[in-house]
């Protein structure tokens, strides 16, 4: 059966429902961010998230400022019938369309989470290699990332970062898709053989059952103006 797709501009409440229910993470990034939805049939099914990344360095290795690239940081969809790697590529002509001075688009795969960058394969993005291992904290016998512990830090809810134990976790693997022409020609340069299954750490704790394109609880829909269905924490 085909599926009907539409793929356009979406508010932050719309977004962030998506990343809550439909993103291993749970978190919505607090940095400045362009949203893009993604509906079937006229149902909303996620959404697609774009932001500056965590630090300037990102581009600086690569020789570029932080103004000529951004992150794909959340892609976050409930059961659905379209390939992601086709709303991805939607999504990336839809930016370069709204930032033409944007070089370049990179993203993560986590190997902590049992991603390797299937979708980024499929899109033909050049793999440029892993990030450098991190310590992260355990917190409540949950391993967090290292910026909820230095927020917690800067609350003064802990003295320091040293009251918690950390664990080793292994790099991410990082993506890059190139915007233009100049760009493509950049990072030929630094491409590396795409990693396969088997780089995947094997003592890595895998969540269960959790995942960007994992089924949620059935939706609790709402029709707008124009007839298109939401969630109706999004209107």
């Amino acid at each position: 059966m085909s599926s009907s797709l539409k793929i356009d501009w979406c508010s932050y409440e719309a977004a962030k429902y998506a990343v809550l229910n439909w993103h291993y993470s749970k978190s919505m990034p607090v940095a400045s961010l362009i949203k893009i939805g993604v509906w079937e049939n006229g149902a909303f099914v996620g959404a697609i998230v774009f932001g500056r990344g965590a630090t300037a360095h990102l581009w600086t290795q690569f020789g570029l400022s932080k103004d000529q690239g951004c992150e794909l940081v959340r892609i976050a969809m409930r059961d659905h019938e379209v390939p992601v790697t086709q709303c991805v590529a939607i999504a990336l002509r839809m930016l370069r369309k709204r930032c033409p001075d944007l070089w370049a688009v990179m993203s993560f795969a986590d190997p902590n989470q049992g991603h390797v960058g299937r979708i980024y394969q499929a899109g033909n993005w050049v793999y440029t290699g892993r990030s450098a291992d991190e310590r992260f904290p355990v917190i409540d016998e949950k391993v967090c990332h290292p910026r909820t512990l230095s927020g917690m830090v800067r609350r003064g809810r802990v003295p320091s970062r040293d009251v918690y134990p950390t664990v080793w976790r292994p790099g991410k693997f990082r993506y890059v898709y190139p915007l233009t022409r100049c760009a493509r020609a950049l990072f030929e340069q630094y491409r590396q053989p795409y990693p396969a299954a088997e780089a995947l750490n094997s003592d890595v704790r895998l969540p269960d059952g959790e995942g960007g394109a994992s089924p949620t609880r059935p939706l609790q829909t709402t029709v707008n103006s124009d007839g298109v269905e939401f969630p109706k924490d999004t209107l």
